[in-house]
């Protein structure tokens, strides 16, 4: 009895993402250096790297959202092109695989084969394509110091084959053998203007409809963070467009998707601890700074049942008190310290609601003294 030779079916594209079911942030992720965003010195220095193909150990370090891991991916892609990149770079979130058997095993072994031989790429372009791979370990400060420590001896002993690039936030949790053995390059918050000409670009790209004045509420509530600027864009298209008709995207819109407390309410809770409005706030109601512990604890409870984050009332609250005219250096002093322990006590997963109210009760102290 003989079977019927199966016909092999066409294997459907791996990988393939719908455009429209795309994230924003990796639809625009920068191609080549020269799309990476107010990083001037470090793009000049990478861009010559890239023309002399040799390339040193590097240590990207800076805030979220800056661009440090969409820098190397697109140096990356310009050093080895598309048909190489999958076999020339290896791309690890530390974070994740940040154990010492990591670094033994899966880094050690891809360091020490010998770089395939180059392919020619499809699109017809030629590539440097130098003669050593590329090993990225994203988020490297959560790495653990004896993983860092076995990785200094493995980048010594393949560096003639294979390059690291360090990505991380806090440099200065980086062991110091290891910093000392790479370029190190800062990455800094992103100025307003570049972060709203990209936004402009992406709306328009997008067909999304913004004014000027939810672009600036879009930088002003990221922080000089690109990444979550435009993932708050893509949010507030999406709500936007769910409604029937599709209504325009308002300021207000931003901020709720953001988690930012609405300046009347950070205002009125100020008040309550004895933070006198000023300038353009005066028109807060003077009748909201009667004071004491059970105002105080009302007020809180209100903060806390309208689900507004502790972290983001302590740094607004934070900013209001230190940029204050009229309270003196001693006072915002006083009030630092206790910001910067309430800070402590989230990091450390104490309780919102108990640490607001510590917060606003030593903060009414302080003033008050």
């Amino acid at each position: 009895m003989f079977l019927k030779p199966q016909t092999k079916k066409p294997e459907a594209a791996k990988h393939t993402v719908d455009p429209a079911l795309q994230p924003w942030v990796e639809k625009y992720r920068p191609k080549t250096i020269d799309d990476i965003s107010s990083q001037d010195h470090t793009v000049a220095v990478l861009r010559k790297t890239l023309q002399s193909t040799n390339l040193p150990h590097l240590l990207f370090y800076g805030p979220p959202g800056t661009g440090k891991t969409s820098t190397i991916l697109a140096l990356a892609r310009q050093l080895y092109g598309p048909a190489n990149f999958r076999n020339r770079v290896l791309e690890l979130n530390a974070s994740d695989e940040r154990g010492i058997a990591i670094v033994r095993d899966k880094i050690k072994n891809f360091a020490r084969q010998t770089p395939r031989a180059a392919t020619a790429s499809a699109d017809g372009q030629v590539y440097p394509c130098p003669p050593y791979k590329i090993i990225i370990l994203d988020e490297a400060d959560s790495m653990t110091q004896d993983a860092q420590g076995a990785l200094r001896r493995i980048m010594e002993t393949y560096a003639r084959i294979t390059r690291f690039c360090l990505v991380c936030n806090y440099v200065t949790r980086i062991i110091e053998p290891l910093a000392s053995r790479c370029s190190k390059f800062r990455f800094k918050p992103l100025e307003s203007t570049s972060t709203l000409s990209r936004l402009s670009y992406i709306s328009s790209e997008e067909h999304v409809g913004v004014s000027n004045e939810v672009l600036q509420t879009l930088v002003d509530a990221s922080g000089g963070d690109l990444r979550r600027s435009i993932t708050y864009l893509q949010s507030a298209s999406r709500l936007a467009a769910s409604t029937q008709p599709p209504t325009p995207i308002t300021s207000v819109d931003v901020l709720e998707i953001a988690g930012v407390v609405p300046d009347h309410v950070i205002l009125k809770f100020a008040s309550r601890l004895g933070i006198e409005p000023s300038g353009d706030t005066m028109d807060i109601d003077m009748s909201t700074q009667k004071t004491g512990f059970d105002s105080i604890r009302e007020e809180v409870r209100l903060l806390v049942r309208e689900g507004y984050s502790g972290t983001q009332i302590l740094s607004q609250l934070h900013d209001l008190t230190i940029m204050h005219p009229t309270l003196t250096s001693r006072q915002k002093a006083r009030c630092a310290l206790v910001f910067a322990e309430t800070d402590k006590a989230f990091c450390d997963g104490g309780d919102e609601e108990l640490w607001v109210l510590e917060t606003a009760l030593r903060v009414h102290k302080a003033l008050a003294a």
